[in-house]
């Protein structure tokens, strides 16, 4: 059997990084091949395709959010679980430098806009997914809220509120590339949902 000819985890890292800060269609093999230090055919042999390496990029990074986003949501009361989030979040749209945005909602506007070159059904499907998830999250974290008596409303309804206000944040971090701004719009959700915090 044959040695792999690279670290796979290393390459999805920099496969990603590329894909986060240009796109799909901003990005090239033959960019992913030369940052990670290996053959273009290399890729072409392990991956097959340009749309299935960002596929397997994205389900990489995809797990590792989902997990901070988890944690984020697991302790503390109601209010604190929702102000770790949209800071995970926030932090997650303003990282690197400048500031990449979300690489969930740039794939589906590349694939909206039809300028995503490489993306189709599958790629659709992972951005639904990893939404999908996160809702899925917030869901049992307003449940458990409810429990608690911190909440009176539906679950289902509020975390498809968050969900919804975190894909404008997305969008809106690309016209204010502000934090301040982002955040005040975070506690704004959160005071709509469960009411002002008492001072």
């Amino acid at each position: 059997m044959r040695p792999r000819e690279f670290d796979h985890d290393d390459v999805l890292r920099i496969a990603f990084e590329q894909f986060w800060r240009k796109g799909v269609r901003g990005t090239s093999l033959s960019d992913i091949a030369r940052d990670a230090g290996v053959q273009r055919g290399s890729l072409y042999n392990a991956f097959g395709s340009k749309e299935a390496l960002f596929l397997c990029a994205y389900e990489r990074y995809a797990s590792k959010y989902l997990a901070t986003l988890q944690k984020a949501l697991s302790s503390g009361t109601l209010r604190e679980r929702l102000t770790a989030f949209f800071d995970v979040t926030i932090k997650n749209f303003r990282s690197g430098s400048p500031p990449r945005g979300c690489p969930t909602t740039r794939g589906l506007m590349e694939l909206a806009s039809g300028e995503g070159e490489g993306l189709d059904e599958n790629a659709r499907q992972a951005f639904a997914d990893l939404v999908a998830r996160a809702t899925g999250l917030l869901e049992e974290a307003f449940s458990e809220g409810k429990k608690r008596g911190e909440f009176s409303g539906s679950p289902e309804v509020a975390a498809l509120h968050i969900a919804t206000v975190t894909r404008g944040l997305a969008v809106l971090e690309r016209a204010f590339g502000d934090d301040a701004q982002l955040r005040k719009i975070a506690a704004h959700t959160i005071d709509l949902i469960l009411g002002k915090a008492e001072p």
